[in-house]
């Protein structure tokens, strides 16, 4: 079995208002990259928010008294902070430097997924705001072009708890099912699989980051051959467990 990974090596500086759908077609043309059935994009979530506009200068921003007490506990500028909050439904951790909340889309992530890096002096990049609607646009697109109905990701990078070290994972998805579900099948030695469900979006999301670095490589974009997709509608919403179910509150 093989899975191969490519990332073509020029992609064009994405700024707000851009077609991103119309330049990832470019590139990997431009590449000489054909999208098979099968296949699946995996784009950073930072050129997707740079394209939708998802860029605040902090110097527009004013921070609510709330944020002013926050950013005094963790050392952070009140302006950052204010995004912060706008970006979440909860903070659930706080310390000097960092702060860990319940992204509104649901998941948990240092700093509400405000990032500096690559947004420019004195701004920062938010999160797209519905990355499902995003990858979904792009895959829209792709199979436009390249008459082939391929899987798109959307990729951030997250730490993880009671684990140094950051990794990729999926934070939007189209066509195909977030998971791999290996539930009835048997082992080796006879035994029947019984909780054995495996986020394949999300070991994707992290094979691709290790193409796309994480500073000035510009190699936002990456073409999956190979992978053991289920090929289908499918959403990372369905990667977040439920506060319900969630052991580590």
């Amino acid at each position: 079995m093989e899975i191969r990974l490519l990332a073509p090596r020029r992609f064009p500086r994405v700024r707000p208002q851009d077609d991103l759908p119309g330049l990832v077609i470019r590139c990997l043309r431009e590449a000489d990259l054909t999208v098979g059935v099968g296949d699946v994009l995996v784009i950073a979530h930072k050129v997707v928010s740079i394209a939708e506009g998802r860029v605040v200068s902090l110097s527009d921003v004013t921070p609510s008294p709330r944020a002013e007490a926050l950013a005094r506990k963790v050392d952070k500028d009140p302006r950052l902070v204010e995004l912060i909050l706008r970006e979440s439904q909860e903070v659930l951790r706080a310390r000097p430097g960092l702060l860990i909340v319940r992204h509104r889309l649901g998941f948990v992530c240092a700093n509400g997924g405000v990032d500096h890096s690559n947004a420019g002096p004195g701004r920062v990049v938010l999160l797209p705001m519905d990355p499902d609607r995003s990858a979904e646009q792009i895959r829209m697109r792709v199979r436009e072009a390249f008459g082939a109905d391929c899987a798109v990701i959307v990729a951030d990078t997250h730490g993880r708890a009671h684990r140094e070290g950051a990794v990729g994972i999926c934070i939007g998805l189209s066509g195909m099912a977030p998971f791999l579900d290996h539930r009835g099948r048997r082992d080796l030695y006879g035994y029947e699989l019984r909780s054995s469900v495996e986020a394949i979006a999300d070991e994707l999301a992290s094979a691709a980051t290790l193409l796309m670095g994480q500073s000035a490589e510009g190699r936002p974009l990456v073409l999956v051959q190979g992978a053991p997709i289920v090929p289908g509608e499918g959403s990372a919403r369905a990667l977040i467990r439920s506060k319900e179910r969630d052991l580590f509150p």
